[in-house]
Formats: structure tokens, sequence, C-alpha cells
């Protein structure tokens, strides 16, 4: 366990870390880079989020060095008598970070604003090429249930 992580809602200024975090992943595929002209599109997706009462950015760091990142997402539906479910989104540890305990005081984290607001359900989903991944996910309770589908549209 990292017993100096400190997990908190991330600010404008975490950007440049969370951005480099992003871009050096490898599998995730989303076409995130480190290029200043892309900044402006990060900015404005950060605000939005922040902004945003059912979505909320979050930051791990040890000391001044952010190590890891999560987003959560709330969702209402009509199925489950109308009940709330949280979505965790873009998880990510630094990857000379791994295997210290970060990711788990994340989700870990992550399940206790769930039942803090009365979640009646904790879903994420996962590229089908992080095997190391999915181990961890299911060490910390989470079942393989369903299948996901995208469609790319740009």
């Amino acid at each position: 366990m990292t017993e100096s992580l400190i997990i908190r809602r991330a600010r404008e200024a975490d950007l440049p870390a969370l951005i480099a975090l992003f871009a050096s992943d490898e599998l995730g595929g989303h076409g995130d880079t480190t290029d200043e002209q892309a900044h402006g599109d990060y900015l404005r997706a950060f605000q939005a989020i922040d902004a945003s009462q059912n979505e909320h950015l979050f930051v791990a760091e040890i000391g001044d060095d952010l190590v890891g990142t999560f987003q959560l997402l709330f969702s209402r539906t009509l199925t489950g008598r109308g009940s709330l479910s949280m979505i965790i989104e873009a998880v990510q540890t630094r990857a000379d970070m791994r295997g210290r305990g970060i990711g788990g005081q994340m989700i870990a984290h992550a399940i206790e604003e769930a039942k803090h607001r009365d979640c009646r359900l904790v879903q994420l989903s996962s590229n089908t090429a992080r095997t190391d991944a999915h181990r961890f996910y299911e060490r910390l309770g989470f079942a393989k249930s369903h299948y996901g589908f995208k469609m790319k549209l740009k």
C-alpha cells in the first residue's frame, strides 16, 4: 500500500500531468497527445467535466507527483426502479508506479463515492487487451457480466 497517497478532485493545473499520463498509454488508442495545439481540447473537456454535477475527475498524488487518475460518471435510469449507477472511466496509474496499491486505493475511493450517493451499482469497462487490468478488477470484486459495444464516429 502507498500510505502517502492523496486522492482529490482534479484541478486545471493538473492538466499537463493528466495529458502526459493519457498520452503515454500505448494500449488505450484514444489519440491523446502532448502536442500544445491539442491543449484547448483538453481544457474545454476539463471545464465541462468540472462544471458537471454528474461527472467528477480525480487525481492520485504522492507529494507533488501525480501518479494516477480516474473519472466518475453518475447516471439515473428508469430500470432498477429509478436507481442511480456509477460508471468508473479513464482509470490510469502511471506505468512506473503500478503494483504499489495506487489503483486499488483509487477504486476504493470511487466505491465510497458510490455508497455516499446511494448508488445501486458500480460499473466499468476495460479494453480487451488489458488482461492485467481485468485480473485486478476481478480481485477487487468486479464480475464480467456484459459485453460492451462501441461505434467510433470520429
